[in-house]
C-alpha cells in the first residue's frame, strides 16, 4: 500500500498478532511492550465500591465522571427501585464511585424467598424466567470469564444470583485500570477489600494488575497491593508520575517482614513472585528503587525502564547480581546509562533475548562489545539514536549473535555499507531491520542484505540515499519482505 506524505512515499504492512516482544516496533518509533491479552482486563474510569456477601449489602457500583446525572439523582437499582447514591457528587471532570444496593436487598424487597431453581433477574416479567436465568452457574461463568472488569461490576447489579456469581474469585486473575482521572487508589482499595472476604486480608487469585496511565495513582495504592496481593505476578505503573521509591520498597518488601508475613500470608514463602514490572515514565524512580527491585524480586523475567530519567549505570549492578532470569530489558530513553551500565547488563549471559538502548546517547560500541559477548542467545536490539555505535560494534554484534532476528540501528549515522555486509554474513536469519536515516547506507550494503538474508520480512530505509534499483534488487531477492521508503522513484 502506498501513502504520499510531504512528498515523501511510505510502504507500510500489517503485522499480526504475535505473542513474542520480539517483534520489534522498528516502524512505530517507540519501544514496544509485549502484553498478552488477559480475560477480564479492560476497565476504563470506573471501578467498584466495597461490599459484604449478605443480602442487606450494597454491591459495588461504578465509578462514573461526576458530570452525569446519575450522581445529581436516586440511582436506579437492578430490581426497579429508586436506591439513593451513598456518594456526593464531587468537582467537575473528578471522578467518584456510585455504591449500589444488592438486588433485591433494598427496602421495597420482597419478603418471601423465590421457590428453589427459580432465579430473579431485572429482565424477570410475569409470564416466567427469563432465558438467561435458565443457564446453570457454570455456563454463566463461562461467559463471566470473558467481560472485563467494568462489565462484571455491572451484572452484579442484575439480581443476587448475578451478583455471588460476578464476584467469583476465579473471574478475578487480573485487573485493569485506566483513565487519567480515575482514582485509582480509591479503585484499587475498594476491589481488594471486595476479593479479600472470603480470603481475610489478603487476595490469593488477583496476579495481574494493570494501572498505566492513571496518573493520579500514589503510593498508598501501591501499598494496598503489597498488604493484599502475595500472588501478584505482574505489575505495570507506565505513566504513574506519582509513584516513588517509597512505594517500590513496600510492594517488593512487606511481606518480607516477619510481622507481614505471619499477619498477610503465613502459608506463602518469603519471596516476592512478581515476574513482569513495566515502570515506564516513572520519572522519581532512582537507583535506590531499582536496587530495591532487583533485591527483592529474584523471579523477574521482563522489566520495562523506559524514560526513567534518573536511573544511572550503577542501579544496574544489582539487577545482574540478583535477578538472573531476566529475558526482556528495555532501558530506552534512560539517558544517564552509559557503556558501563551495559557491562552489568551483559553479566545476564545467555538468559537475555530482548533489549532496547534506544536513544541513550552515552552508548557506544563499547557497550554494544560487551553485550555481544556475553549474550550469544540475543534475538532483538533496539539501538536507535546511539550515535556512538558504528560498523565494528555491529561487526562485533553480527559474529558473536548469529540468531538475531530484529535490529534497529535507526538514526546511527556512524553506520555503513561495511557493517551491513559483516550482518548480512553472519545473520543470514534476520527478519526485520531499520536503517532509518543512516546516511551512510548505500545500495551496496542493500545489496548484499538480500542476497543473503532471504528471510527479511520488513526492510526500514527511511530517509536514507538509496537507488531506486537498490530497492528493486531488495524486493526481487526477499519477496516477502515490506520496504519502508522515501523514494518516490520505487514504486
Amino acid at each position: 500500500m502506498m501513502y504520499h506524505h510531504h512528498h515523501h512515499y511510505y510502504y507500510y504492512y500489517g503485522v499480526g498478532k504475535q505473542s513474542s516482544s520480539t517483534l520489534s516496533d522498528i516502524s512505530s518509533g517507540t519501544d514496544h511492550t509485549p502484553t498478552r491479552v488477559q480475560k477480564n482486563t479492560t476497565t476504563t474510569s470506573e471501578g467498584v465500591d466495597s461490599s459484604t456477601r449478605t443480602l442487606s449489602t450494597p454491591s459495588p457500583g461504578l465509578i462514573l465522571p461526576s458530570k452525569t446525572s446519575s450522581l445529581s439523582s436516586p440511582a436506579l437499582s437492578s430490581n426497579g427501585h429508586d436506591t439513593q447514591s451513598s456518594s456526593s457528587s464531587s468537582a467537575p471532570a473528578e471522578t467518584s464511585a456510585v455504591v449500589h444496593a444488592q438486588p433485591g436487598a433494598g427496602p421495597h424487597a420482597r419478603s418471601a424467598r423465590q421457590p428453589k431453581g427459580h432465579h430473579s433477574s431485572s429482565s424477570s416479567s410475569s409470564s416466567g424466567p427469563s432465558p438467561i436465568d435458565l443457564l446453570p452457574d457454570h455456563a454463566l461463568l463461562q461467559v463471566f470469564a470473558h467481560l472485563p472488569t467494568n462489565q462484571l461490576c455491572r451484572c452484579a447489579r442484575v439480581s443476587r444470583r448475578w451478583y455471588n456469581l460476578a464476584w467469583d474469585p476465579r473471574l478475578w486473575g487480573s485487573i485493569r485500570l485506566a483513565g487519567e482521572l480515575l482514582h485509582a487508589d480509591r479503585a484499587i482499595r475498594i476491589l481488594t477489600h471486595r476479593l479479600c472476604q472470603d480470603t481475610p486480608n489478603v487476595c490469593l487469585t488477583l496476579e495481574t494488575v494493570v494501572v498505566s496511565g492513571c496518573k493520579r495513582l500514589t503510593d498508598r495504592g501501591l501499598y494496598i497491593l503489597a498488604q493484599c496481593c502475595p500472588e501478584l505476578r505482574r505489575l505495570e505503573v507506565a505513566g504513574c508520575y506519582n509513584v516513588s521509591n517509597d512505594s517500590v520498597f513496600e510492594v517488593t518488601c512487606i511481606s518480607l517482614t516477619e510481622e507481614a508475613s505471619l499477619q498477610l500470608a503465613p502459608v506463602h514463602g518469603q519471596q516476592i513472585s512478581i515476574s513482569f514490572l513495566d515502570m515506564s515514565d516513572c520519572l522519581s524512580l532512582e537507583d535506590e528503587g531499582l536496587r530495591i527491585i532487583a533485591s527483592h524480586c529474584p523471579r523477574l523475567t521482563h522489566l520495562y525502564l523506559r524514560r526513567c530519567p534518573r536511573l544511572t549505570d550503577d542501579s544496574l549492578r544489582h539487577l545482574a547480581l540478583h535477578c538472573p532470569s531476566v529475558r526482556e530489558l528495555s532501558l530506552s530513553d534512560c539517558r544517564l546509562l552509559g557503556d558501563f551500565g551495559l557491562r552489568e547488563v551483559a553479566r545476564l549471559e545467555g538468559r537475555l533475548r530482548y533489549l532496547s538502548v534506544a536513544h541513550c546517547p552515552r552508548i557506544t560500541d563499547v557497550g554494544v562489545r560487551y553485550v555481544a559477548r556475553y549474550c550469544p542467545r540475543l534475538r532483538y536490539l533496539n539501538a536507535r539514536g546511539c550515535e556512538g555505535l558504528t560498523d565494528h560494534g555491529l561487526g562485533h554484534l553480527a559474529r558473536s549473535c548469529p540468531k538475531l532476528k530484529s535490529l534497529d540501528v535507526g538514526k546511527c549515522p556512524l553506520v555503513s555499507d561495511s557493517g551491513l555486509e559483516q550482518l548480512a554474513l553472519y545473520c543470514q536469519g534476520l527478519r526485520r531491520l531499520s536503517l532509518r536515516a543512516c546516511e551512510s547506507v548505500s545500495g551496496r550494503g542493500l545489496r548484499a542484505l538480500a542476497a543473503n538474508c532471504c528471510e527479511l520480512q520488513l526492510l526500514n530505509v527511511q530517509d536514507c540515499e538509496v537507488s531506486p534499483e537498490a530497492l528493486r534488487f531488495v524486493r526481487r531477492h526477499c519477496r516477502r519482505c515490506v520496504i519502508e521508503h522515501t523514494n518516490p522513484a520505487f514504486y
